[in-house]
C-alpha cells in the first residue's frame, strides 16, 4: 500500500473526513485570495490548480481520483492562498481540516513519519516540475511528463497538459502525432 492509501485508510479509520461534497464541472474548491487550509482528497473526477496573471491561466498541478490535492500555500501559511483549484470534470472529494489532520499526526510518530514521506514526495515532484518548465525542448517537457504521469493524458484535457508544459495546444498535438 503506497503512503497515500495509508494515509487515506488512516483517515477511515479514524472518521476524520469532515465533508464529503460534488463539485460540478468547472465550479471551484478554492479561489484565489481566501484562506483554505482544507485537505481534499479526490475520490472521482480530476481539477486542476492554477494561477491566473492578467494575459493566461498557468497550470500548477493536477489532481485525480486518488489522489490528495491541498491549496499548499494557504496550507503552511495560513493566509490567503495565490491559487485557483477548479474542477475539470466532476469532481467528488473528501475533506479533513489541518486541524484535524495535525492532532491525528502528533498522536503516533509512525502517523507523523508517514505525512512527512507524503510531504518529501510532494517535494520531490515540484522539483522535477521546475526542470520541466526550465527545460526548453517541448519534446523532452513533453516525454518528462509522460514518462513520470501517464495517467494525466488519460485524465485531463489537452489544452490545459499544453498550459502546464508551457506550450500551445497545436504543439502537443504535434508532439503527441510523432
Amino acid at each position: 500500500m503506497n503512503p497515500i492509501q495509508q494515509l487515506e485508510q488512516l483517515l477511515n479509520t479514524h472518521h476524520l473526513w469532515e465533508e464529503e461534497k460534488t463539485y460540478a464541472r468547472n465550479s471551484y474548491l478554492v479561489t484565489k485570495g481566501t484562506v483554505n487550509t482544507q485537505v481534499f482528497f479526490i475520490t472521482a473526477g480530476s481539477c486542476r490548480v492554477f494561477i491566473h496573471d492578467e494575459e493566461e491561466e498557468k497550470m500548477i498541478r493536477f489532481g485525480y481520483k486518488d489522489s490528495f490535492i491541498v491549496a499548499l500555500d494557504s496550507y503552511i501559511s495560513n493566509k490567503p492562498t495565490m491559487f485557483y483549484m477548479q474542477a475539470i470534470k466532476q469532481c467528488r472529494v473528501k475533506t479533513v481540516s489541518k486541524l484535524a489532520l495535525e492532532k491525528l499526526l502528533q498522536q503516533d510518530l509512525a502517523h507523523t513519519l508517514l505525512w512527512q514521506q507524503i510531504l518529501q514526495a510532494l517535494v520531490y515532484q515540484q522539483l522535477e516540475r521546475e526542470v520541466d518548465i526550465l527545460i526548453t525542448s517541448p519534446l523532452e517537457r513533453y516525454n518528462r511528463v509522460f514518462t513520470r504521469s501517464p495517467q494525466l493524458f488519460q485524465e485531463i484535457p489537452h489544452k490545459y497538459i499544453a498550459s502546464y508544459l508551457r506550450m500551445t495546444p497545436e504543439t502537443l498535438s504535434r508532439l503527441k502525432k510523432s
